[in-house]
C-alpha cells in the first residue's frame, strides 16, 4: 500500500496529490519524486561521486564481490521472493546484478539523488526507479523484501529509517542490509562519504531488533582482506586524504587477487561461518508478525 509520506494517510496515488494533506509527488528528472525537495542537494552523499562510481564499480574486486554475497544471501533464505525494493540504489550496480539473477521478481529501487537515479536507469531500463527520502518511504506492507547496501550509515536517523524498512515489508517478508563495520577503521575514506558512523555488530543488532526484526544470520564480510584494509585508512588518516573513486581503479593483477581472496572468503561464509570481525557486515533479517 502507497501512504502519503507527509502526512501517512493512505488517499494517495503514485501520480495524485494526498487527499488529507495536499502533498503532490513531482517529476525531477523525469523520475516520480517523493522527496522532491532532497533531490539535488542533500547532505547524505556526494552527488559528483555517482560518476566515479559508475565508471569503477565493475573493475573494482570489492563491488564485484559484494554483489556476489547480496546474491547468494538472497537465494539462500528468500528464493521465492517476488518482490524486491533496494533502499539507496546509487548507481544500479547491485540492482542490475539482482535482477539478473531474479528476472522473475517485480524489482524497484529507490534514490534520495535523482544524479544517482540517471546512471541507474542506463543499466536498469526495465526496473522501476524512483527518487525518496529513506526516512520517509511512502509504503506499508508492499515488498517480500527491502535491501539496502552501505546505505544506512550515511544517515543521522538509521533507526527511523529501518522501522520505515519494517513498515514497507509485508508480513512475514524479509530485509537485508550491508554496513561498513568497525569505528577504529574510520578515516577521510568515511568523511569523504559522508559517513555518519561505523557500525559495532552490537550496535546494529541492537537498532535492528528495536525496529522489530529478528536476526536469521550476521556475519562479516572483507575479513581475509582486514589487515590490509586496515594499514590502507592507517595510510589515508596520516595524508588527510581518501583517494577518490580514482582510488578504486586498481592493477588488473592486483584486482584479481584480491577477488581470489574474497571468493576464498566467500566459501567460508557459505559453509556456515559468522565471521566475527571484518570491513563490513551482512545482516540478514525476518520481520517479526506484529502481536
Amino acid at each position: 500500500m502507497i501512504v502519503c509520506p507527509s502526512c501517512n494517510s493512505d488517499s494517495i496515488q503514485s501520480g495524485k496529490g494526498c487527499g488529507e494533506c495536499g502533498f503532490t509527488p513531482a517529476r525531477v528528472d523525469g523520475f516520480l519524486a517523493w522527496a522532491p525537495e532532497l533531490a539535488k542537494q542533500n547532505d547524505g552523499f556526494h552527488k559528483e561521486s555517482f560518476e566515479g562510481l559508475a565508471r569503477v564499480e565493475a573493475g573494482n574486486f570489492w563491488f564485484r564481490a559484494r554483489n556476489a554475497i547480496i546474491v547468494w544471501a538472497l537465494r539462500k533464505y528468500f528464493p521465492d521472493f517476488q518482490s524486491l525494493l533496494e533502499v539507496g540504489c546509487g548507481t544500479g550496480f547491485v540492482l542490475s546484478g539482482i535482477s539478473q539473477a531474479f528476472p522473475q521478481a517485480k524489482i524497484a529501487g529507490s534514490e534520495i539523488y535523482t544524479t544517482g537515479l540517471a546512471f541507474a536507469a542506463q543499466r536498469l531500463p526495465c526496473v522501476e526507479l524512483l527518487q525518496m527520502d529513506a526516512r520517509r518511504l511512502p509504503y506499508v506492507e508492499e515488498f517480500d523484501v527491502v535491501t539496502a547496501f552501505d546505505v544506512i550509515e550515511h544517515i543521522l536517523e538509521d533507526e527511523l529509517v529501518l522501522q520505515n524498512f519494517h513498515r514497507a515489508i509485508k508480513p512475514g517478508g524479509s530485509c537485508l542490509i550491508t554496513v561498513p563495520q568497525h569505528q577504529w577503521l574510520w578515516s577521510p575514506v568515511d568523511e569523504d562519504a559522508c559517513h555518519q558512523r561505523r557500525y559495532s555488530a552490537r550496535e546494529l543488532h541492537v537498532k535492528v531488533q528495536a525496529a522489530g526484526f529478528q536476526i536469521v544470520r550476521s556475519t562479516s564480510f572483507v575479513t581475509l582482506l582486514l589487515p590490509l584494509m586496515l594499514a590502507s585508512r592507517l595510510a589515508a588518516r596520516r595524508s588527510g586524504t581518501s583517494g577518490g573513486s580514482e582510488a578504486l581503479q586498481l592493477n588488473p593483477i592486483v584486482d584479481r587477487v584480491l577477488d581470489a581472496v574474497m571468493r576464498m572468503e566467500r566459501l567460508i561464509i557459505k559453509s556456515g561461518v559468522s565471521l566475527p570481525i571484518g570491513g563490513s557486515r551482512l545482516v540478514v533479517l525476518k520481520k517479526i508478525p506484529s502481536a
